[in-house]
Formats: structure tokens, C-alpha cells, sequence
């Protein structure tokens, strides 16, 4: 028997937004500091008029200074305030938030969806420019300068070493309790070629990584972009990033890549169907999904 009296359940939306993290603390809300998450948590609640403080769960974690294209979360809020569709919060949500942030959609999620929990996996890219002169000024908050060439064969061959399931300790900032297994599905890099568009005097082609696994943890993608670079760069042997991951400690010779060069570009989810599933596998066998 249906209990009339009980408040209907909240609704959730998937929220799906881009943010520069230039000027931001990273994503997680913290006192004091400016971050996403608290800038968007803010103007939820300011549009929608909710009686508490929205409530934000999300997909990836970025650190401070990192960027997103594909980021995605989901904020659960009570029946009687979604008055709107999803394109009319968007666009008041235009009005709101800081121009460094931008929603891009706004949906009534499916049964069982969780932002965190249920992704399927994680595509970040890392952007480089070894040209000597510098990166171009009008790109220099998303693309790291290396004063260095880089070789791209040898820093795919030293890449195809790390796929799979592995425990990536030697590569993350260990977090209490938190697990270090995962599994890295691609890891390639590719030097830019310009298109008709771009192909001015003033074009200067990229590095770019593409990394793409279940989950990251702390710092992970930052230390696989420095221990490439060092590769690539002659540093260091092809054999060298794999042999420190075999090792399953943190090694002070694998540098963290600067976070202005990362995005967080995708966010995979399986279908409608499957979401449930995946949310509660992923709850089993990580504790620390980022």
C-alpha cells in the first residue's frame, strides 16, 4: 500500500559541463577556496531555490589547475523544484555561473545512474610543445612547454608497456584505504597536424596524449605524461616507465607533468540497463573511483 503521505522521491539530474582550471583550486569544494564545485553547487542552488545547499557528485576529481571538456556529475534535488526542463536550467545557469565554467546539458538521469560509480571509463588528454620558441602565447594555459624534442615512436612504444590491469602505486599519490589497481585501456600519443584552418605561419604542432582507463587515481595521469616525456625526450630507456610500475613503489625519479596540460576530454557510461550493475561493481572492487 502506497504511503500518501511520504514526500516523493528526489529527482536526479546528470549535469554535463567544462570548466578552464586555470583559475580554480581544482573540482572538490574546499573553505575558503575557490573550485568548481563550489561554483556550481552555489548558483544550483541559487537557480533552482533549493532549501539546502546542492549536494554534487562527480565523475573525475581534477587538481588544481586541471581542465575539463567532458566532465560530468549529478546532483540529486527534491520533486517540487525541477519547475524546468533541462534547456531552460541551462541557460539560467548561463547567467550565473563564472564565464570558466559552462553547462553544457542538463537531464533527469536514468534509474541507477551515478556519476562516479557508474562511469565506464575515463579519457584524459595531455597536450605538449617542444618547439624551441615556446608554446603559442594563445595557448599557454592548456599546452606545457618542454625544451626538448620529443619522439613520439619511442614514447608509444614505452606506452604500449603500461596497458592493462596493473597496480599503478609507483605512478599515484596514495590516498589512505584507497586502491591503486587500474586498468589503463589506451595510452597513445600523436604529434598534431594542421589543418586547413591552421595552417598559418604562426600553426606550431602539439604532442598529444590520449589516456583512457576505468578510473585514475591521485596524480596517475600527470606521472605517466612525466615518465613519457622522459623517454621521449632521451632521458630515459623505452623499458624504464615499465620497469618502475613493476617495482609498485612511488619513485622520486618519475616526475609529475605540470596540471595546466590536462583535460579531462570523455566520460563513458553504459547503458540504461547496465548502469545499476556497473555502480555497484564499481562500489565493490574500488573505493576510491577519480
Amino acid at each position: 500500500m502506497t504511503d500518501l503521505t511520504a514526500p516523493p522521491e528526489p529527482v536526479r539530474l546528470r549535469i554535463d559541463l567544462a570548466y578552464d582550471g586555470t583559475d580554480f583550486s581544482g573540482w572538490a569544494r574546499q573553505p575558503g577556496l575557490r573550485t568548481v564545485q563550489g561554483c556550481l553547487e552555489e548558483a544550483l542552488t541559487t537557480v533552482l531555490r533549493l532549501p539546502e545547499p546542492a549536494q554534487l557528485t562527480v565523475a573525475g576529481r581534477t587538481d588544481a589547475g586541471v581542465h575539463a571538456r567532458g566532465q560530468v556529475a549529478h546532483v540529486d534535488i527534491p520533486a517540487d523544484k525541477w519547475t524546468m526542463d533541462g534547456h531552460q536550467l541551462v541557460r539560467r545557469l548561463s547567467g550565473t555561473l563564472p564565464r570558466d565554467v559552462r553547462v553544457r546539458s542538463v537531464s533527469v538521469a536514468p534509474e541507477g545512474f551515478d556519476a562516479r560509480f557508474a562511469a565506464e571509463w575515463r579519457r584524459y588528454a595531455y597536450r605538449i610543445s617542444d618547439t624551441p620558441g615556446g608554446v603559442d602565447p594563445l595557448r599557454r594555459t592548456h599546452v606545457v612547454w618542454h625544451d626538448r624534442p620529443l619522439d613520439v615512436d619511442v614514447m608509444n612504444e614505452a606506452a604500449g608497456l603500461m596497458l592493462g590491469d596493473h597496480d599503478f602505486a609507483a605512478y599515484c599519490k596514495r590516498r589512505e584505504g584507497a586502491s591503486t589497481v587500474r586498468c589503463l585501456k589506451e595510452f597513445h600519443w600523436v604529434r598534431e597536424t594542421p589543418g586547413e584552418a591552421d595552417a598559418g605561419p604562426g600553426f606550431t604542432p602539439l604532442v598529444i596524449a590520449s589516456v583512457r582507463a576505468d578510473a585514475f587515481c591521485h596524480n596517475m595521469v600527470r606521472s605517466l605524461v612525466g615518465a613519457m616525456m622522459a623517454v621521449g625526450s632521451g632521458r630515459r630507456p623505452v623499458r624504464w616507465p615499465a620497469e618502475i610500475l613493476a617495482r609498485g613503489v612511488r619513485d622520486s625519479s618519475v616526475h609529475v607533468a605540470p596540471a595546466h596540460g590536462l583535460v579531462l576530454e570523455e566520460v563513458a557510461y553504459p547503458s540504461d540497463e547496465r548502469l545499476a550493475e556497473r555502480a555497484a561493481k564499481a562500489k565493490r572492487h574500488r573505493l576510491d573511483l577519480v
